[in-house]
């Protein structure tokens, strides 16, 4: 027997995009003074256990100005996770989720099928960020994702078919991307600006090495996978 589809969007299942999007959230709103470090832990906790959509909206339910994003209707997919083509614009559209990626003493990842909002903060510190744009999506066809890396590392893997472009600063660290890449036909563009002081920002192509250097010294620090916090 074939399972039905439930009638409320809330009750659809989610995905670990939608996991991690809510994990970034709480992660902001600690560093923002509005939870406690226990009551991060714990919700946390129930991010990475939950199913559907239902499961989610309490944990963010009592923070200003955030909301679990549901599908518009049970059939239509949070986001469009085909495949795009080389060297086009078929990325854009959709709406983004966390603004940020922060570290402190442990990892964040973002990677799957994830939008790209149109300025994006990642902020290691004394640990890694890890964001991979092979199958993300971009809000609007220019972002800039600002890094700033305190003796830690944040790495940033872009497919073939982004234009980046990469001017940020590194003291006593690296800062490395390419040097300038003209733009060929349309395509998105990623600006990655920001500073490494102590640690490390690096750009790489999907399955290839860093894309040229600009600063020096490797990327240090990578987080895991799963996001994980140190008091």
């Amino acid at each position: 027997m074939e399972p039905s589809t439930p009638n409320d969007p809330r009750d659809l299942r989610c995905s670990d995009a939608d996991r991690e999007a809510v994990a970034e959230v709480l992660r902001a709103a600690m560093t923002d003074g509005r939870l406690e470090y226990t009551e991060l832990t714990d919700r946390l906790d129930h991010v990475y256990v939950a199913r559907t959509y239902r499961d989610l909206e309490p944990l963010v339910a009592d923070l200003p100005g955030t909301a679990v994003r549901l599908p518009t209707r049970p059939e239509a997919p949070l986001m469009s996770t085909g495949p795009t083509t080389p060297g086009s614009l078929d990325r854009v559209g959709g709406q983004a989720g966390s603004g940020s990626a922060i570290a402190v003493m442990g990892g964040a990842t973002r990677k799957g099928s994830w939008v790209v909002p149109p300025s994006f903060t990642a902020v290691a510190i004394m640990g890694g960020v890890d964001l991979d744009l092979g199958d993300a999506r971009f809000e609007v066809p220019s972002v800039v994702i600002n890094a700033v890396a305190f003796w830690g590392g944040i790495e940033i893997k872009a497919p073939p078919d982004i234009r980046v472009v990469v001017d940020g600063v590194g003291i006593m660290g690296g800062f490395e991307g390419p040097r300038d890449e003209a733009p060929t036909g349309q395509r998105v563009t990623v600006r990655v600006t920001g500073v490494a002081i102590m640690g490390g920002v690096e750009v790489k192509r999907k399955g290839r090495g860093s894309l040229g250097g600009s600063g020096t010294g490797p990327a240090l620090g990578q987080g895991p996978d799963r996001p994980e916090l140190t008091p």
